[in-house]
């Protein structure tokens, strides 16, 4: 006889999810959306310039067999028969481009990170290819042409790196996101992995096009990429192939989706006018435009939302982007030490409850949404004598709200219907001083799942609806109901507006900062050894001296 815990568990599903900073694998109840069990490897990144940010796909490609591995392990230890795992899904770092030999496996270059900003050179030579007065590139991908794309980054790889150059001569390149390099591995790679992606995440690459959802051929010429070196690509919910080694070996991987949009799946944002923000190594703010492509005209992006099955319907969504969310805390934490762990910084603003006129703009790798400006670089002003550490957490939590209210804003032109609360996610959301800030600056509710894993969760959806595998509905009346936690406005609406108004000028200071000849030729500088960017202060900081800064007396 079955053991009774196991047999109540019913089918499940496994979820990957693989960000800037970390990979986890988590495996929920299809029928309750219940989180049974999860494990995270962190990552390193490498800054072998400056404005450069790579990872080894190696690294992230074990992260995976290993989060894999360790989730079978405590679901064992709980008495769950891990053949209860039906499907898995994949959520992914978008952007980010990785480029591998088919033959041997082996990557033919580091993964160039989405933050990374060695291409605006290039990008800004083919910014002069296109006519004035038609942005081809734009009408057909929603995009700005910007370094933030994989097209790009994939060209540069073209032109700089030998054994990319070769082995694109000799048919052996596959080029993909991080979500094509993962499935071609999980599922056989050498050996007849299957080299995909899902809608989401070509969206994001700049060669395709979000009208007629495939790749395009002028696109493709524009950027001078070779076509068959471009995965095929899926819907986010379909049987992509069977996982071909490990404990979950010959289980289907049949969910994909880029991490942002796996959030909004995650969110149950499926009526057009819904919207998310997911604060992570950036934060990305989506709001659902339904089966039709909206064009921002405030600086936000058009990309595809999710496309729920082979003969479902694409939907879109408008996306504002921020670089630097979460990262700040990991750069006060490595850089500066002001902090041991990410969560101390909630205690130190949370010590003083204020800034005291202190304002961090951290532009590391430019701004994004909705300025879009490569030359910003990350600035510390308002600084006085009395500036302490504790300040400084307060004001780069600050930055991460004020950010998200100039892509807010921007949404709500574009949509022309106010957002009347936000829905969020990501790990940063279990900072309570973050999302009681977050309220006051936007002047509306902010409103939290207790469960805050909706990237994961979003994943699973997908992988557990696909035809073949069926055992997560997606029907309204079928979806659990997410318990939510809510944060009110505590400050009036003159304080917020006063605050706004004066990091708006803080980034008008942060603007132009840098050139691209500095950021592609890897030239010293002063600032040369930051593997982030610029952290510029004002002079003010030589007069206060170091121990103010570290809160000593």
């Amino acid at each position: 006889m079955a053991d009774p815990k196991t047999a109540a568990v019913g089918p499940l599903v496994g979820a990957v999810v693989q960000g800037t900073n970390s990979t986890r694998f988590l495996v929920f109840s299809s029928k309750t959306a219940e989180l049974l069990s999860h494990h995270k490897v962190e990552l390193t990144q490498e800054f072998p310039k400056e404005g450069w940010v790579e990872q080894d796909p190696k690294e992230i490609l074990q992260s995976v067999y290993e989060c894999i591995a360790r989730t079978c392990e405590k679901l064992d230890e709980m008495n769950i028969d891990i053949s209860n795992i039906k499907a898995v899904g994949v959520s992914n770092q978008r952007e980010t481009t990785v480029i591998w030999d088919k033959l041997t496996g082996e990557p033919l270059y580091n993964a160039v990170v989405w933050l990374d900003l060695r291409t605006q050179t290039t990008v800004e030579d083919l910014s002069k290819k296109i006519p004035g007065n038609s942005n081809f590139v734009k009408s057909k991908t929603g995009l700005p042409l910007s370094t933030y794309f994989s097209a790009v980054k994939l060209r540069w790889m073209l032109d700089n790196v030998r054994n990319v150059q070769k082995a694109v001569e000799e048919g052996r390149a596959l080029f993909g996101t991080i979500d094509s390099w993962l499935i071609w591995s999980l599922t056989g790679g050498v050996n007849g992995g299957v080299h995909c992606t899902d809608v989401t995440n070509a969206s994001r690459t700049m060669l395709f096009n979000i009208h007629s959802l495939e790749w395009d051929k002028e696109l493709c010429d524009f950027f001078e990429i070779p076509m068959d070196l471009l995965p095929n690509v899926f819907s986010s919910s379909e049987i992509y192939g069977l996982i071909k080694t490990g404990a979950l070996e010959g289980v289907p991987i049949s969910g994909c989706l880029g991490d942002q949009c796996a959030a909004l799946v995650g969110q149950m944002c499926f009526q057009e006018g819904q919207a998310k923000n997911t604060y992570g190594t950036g934060c990305f703010l989506l709001c659902n435009t339904g089966r039709k492509c909206v064009f921002s005209e405030h600086g936000l992006l058009t990309t595809v939302a999710y496309k729920l099955g082979r003969e479902k319907p694409a939907y879109y969504a408008l996306e504002g982007s921020v670089a630097i969310a979460g990262a700040v805390i990991r750069w006060l934490r490595d850089n500066l030490g002001i902090i041991e762990t990410s969560g101390d910084i909630e205690k130190l603003a949370k010590e003083v409850g204020t800034s005291y006129g202190c304002y961090f703009v951290p532009a590391f790798s430019g701004l994004y949404a909705p300025y879009w400006e490569p030359s910003a670089r990350g600035i510390l002003c308002g600084l006085t004598q009395f500036t302490n550490k504790c300040h400084i957490a307060f004001a780069a939590l600050e930055a991460v709200c004020f950010q998200t209210r100039e892509i807010l804003e921007a949404m709500n032109h574009d949509c022309g219907i106010p957002l009347r609360h936000l829905q969020v996610d990501g790990g940063m959301t279990d900072n309570k001083v973050l999302m009681q800030l977050q309220a006051d600056i936007l002047h509306i509710p902010v409103i939290k799942p207790f469960m805050p894993e909706t990237t994961a969760l979003g994943a699973a959806m997908a992988a557990g609806a696909a035809e073949g595998v069926s055992i997560w509905s997606l029907e309204p009346q079928a979806l659990s109901v997410l318990r939510m936690e809510r944060f009110e406005p505590q400050i009036q609406a003159t304080e917020s507006e006063i605050r706004y108004a004066t990091w708006k000028k803080a980034v008008m200071k942060s603007m132009g900062w840098f050139t691209s000849q500095s950021s592609e030729s890897g030239d010293p500088s002063i600032f040369s050894s930051m593997p982030l960017g610029f952290f510029i202060v004002s002079s003010m900081v030589m007069l206060i001296g170091a121990r103010y800064i570290s809160g000593m007396p």
